[in-house]
Parts: structure tokens; C-alpha cells; sequence
């Protein structure tokens, strides 16, 4: 049981602690610890406890009232010593201190379990150029944004012929905008489709962009679509986009001067 009632006490208390000066015939010497008052020590020369208006001290600086020499017993009692505070010293707390149950290294990325202060990734990439007609990958006229305002977290994507390879493991937010133009009146579906690959090979559907435009000719539709791709391995582990249901009436807008449609790829955290 405590031996208190209420709330935990903010300080604690230690051993006073004693220092014996041996004389030297002057009247100044250097005390173990600095204080900020005379009235933080007692000092006691032949047993007897001087008044603290009959010696001054500067931080460690002590000078007597008088000299003493080395037949003269001399101690001091630091008063100021017997108050301790709980709250530790900025820069004294180790990861040993810490315990098993924080793994994250002292002054490291947070304990943010993965997200290591904020977003480490971010990246855009746009289409530049229309495809007509055209149910197949998107292998080429791909950018990364490049207008002024725009700015990337991080290393950013790595794209060839349409595959997009991840910087680093982790989950990612990976999202297709597509701006679609249907020139026709039975454009029924018009799709872009988000596909990734586990094994560098095999590649699956895991998001499909579905715009369409049944009765009106000229018209322009936009959509959508996103998943979440946990990237274990970045050799093994690309996300492609792939247009679908693209009849000679309809395309997907590109620009390389504006998003018109656009692949965006944002890292959330670790991966699972």
C-alpha cells in the first residue's frame, strides 16, 4: 500500500550529501556541486556551523569568512541536494529506460507504428496524349505531372512501358482518374482497369473505372477508381493500367499540359 493519500507526490527525497574541504590556508575553494544560494549549504569549520552571511558562493565558488588551514575540519552539507524531482533530465532517458514495449529508436521517426512522421511517398502521373478506339495497356505517353506547382514526396515511381514500380515496400493508395469522351450514343461502358502483380508476371483486376454514355453523343464523363496494394517485395510487387470497352466513338482524355487523366500513388505506411 502507498504511504500517501491522493494524488503521487511530484518530488522525492534523497540523501543529503556531505563534501569535506581540506585547508590550504586560503579562504576559497571549489564545492562538488553547484548551488544558487548560501542557504543551500551549511558549512560547519571545527564543528562549529558558519553563518551564511559570513561566506558567498558563485555556482561551485565557495569563499570563507576566513582561512582555514588543513589542521581545521571543514565540511559542508548540501541542503539543496535533499529535494530530488521525479521528471528526468532532458536527454537521459534510454531506450532500455523505455521498455520492450517501444522498439522505435530514440530522437528516431516516431512511434507512429509505420507512418514515420507523415507521408514518406507521394507521386502523379498523367496521361499526355488521347487514346482512341483502343482496349489495351497503357504503355506509353505517360509523364509525372510536371506543371510548377506541383511537388512529389519522396523517391517517387519508376515507370516502364506502363509498369510502375514501387520505391519502397509499404502500403500504397494507388488511384486511377480517368476523363472519358464519347462521341457516340451507345457508349455504354467506358473503363480504365487498375492491375497488379504479385510475381512480377502475373497481373489482377482489382479496380475497374466504368463511365458511359447511353443516349447522348459528344458528351464527357469522368470516374474514379482506387485500391490499397501492399508492396512486400518492390521486384516483384507493379501495378499497370489498362483501358477497356473503348468502341471506335469513344477515348480516353490525355494532356501534357493538364490532368486530364491521371494515376496517383501515395504510401499510407508499413507493410503488412
Amino acid at each position: 500500500m502507498p504511504s500517501y493519500l491522493g494524488n503521487i507526490p511530484s518530488n522525492n527525497f534523497v540523501s543529503l550529501k556531505r563534501q569535506v574541504i581540506t585547508g590550504n590556508g586560503g579562504s576559497t575553494y571549489t564545492l562538488d556541486h553547484a548551488v544558487a544560494s548560501v542557504n543551500d549549504v551549511a558549512i560547519f569549520v571545527n564543528n562549529v556551523r558558519q553563518d551564511p552571511a559570513s561566506y558567498s558562493i558563485s555556482g561551485t565558488a565557495l569563499t570563507l569568512g576566513g582561512t582555514i588551514s588543513s589542521s581545521d575540519s571543514c565540511y559542508v552539507i548540501f541542503l539543496g541536494q535533499a529535494l530530488q524531482t521525479v521528471t528526468p533530465g532532458t536527454g537521459t532517458v534510454t531506450n532500455a529506460m523505455l521498455g520492450e514495449t517501444i522498439t522505435v529508436a530514440k530522437g528516431g521517426t516516431g512511434l507512429t507504428s509505420g507512418f514515420k512522421n507523415g507521408i514518406t511517398e507521394a507521386d502523379m502521373f498523367r496521361l499526355t496524349t488521347d487514346i482512341t478506339a483502343t482496349n489495351a495497356d497503357i504503355t506509353s505517353n505517360l509523364e509525372r505531372v510536371d506543371d510548377a506547382s506541383f511537388g512529389k514526396i519522396g523517391t517517387g515511381m519508376s515507370e516502364s512501358s506502363g509498369i510502375f514500380t514501387f520505391p519502397s515496400t509499404g502500403v500504397y493508395h494507388v488511384t486511377a482518374e480517368g476523363t472519358f469522351n464519347a462521341s457516340g450514343t451507345s457508349e455504354v461502358s467506358m473503363d480504365i482497369i487498375i492491375k497488379v502483380t504479385q510475381n512480377n508476371s502475373d497481373f489482377d483486376n482489382v479496380a475497374n473505372i466504368q463511365s458511359g454514355a447511353r443516349t447522348t453523343s459528344g458528351v464527357f464523363t469522368s470516374g474514379i477508381k482506387s485500391c490499397f496494394v501492399n508492396v512486400t517485395d518492390t521486384s516483384n510487387v507493379k501495378v499497370k493500367f489498362t483501358t477497356d470497352s473503348l468502341s471506335a466513338n469513344s477515348k480516353l482524355r490525355g494532356d501534357t499540359d493538364q490532368n486530364k487523366s491521371v494515376f496517383i500513388f501515395i504510401r499510407l505506411g508499413d507493410s503488412v
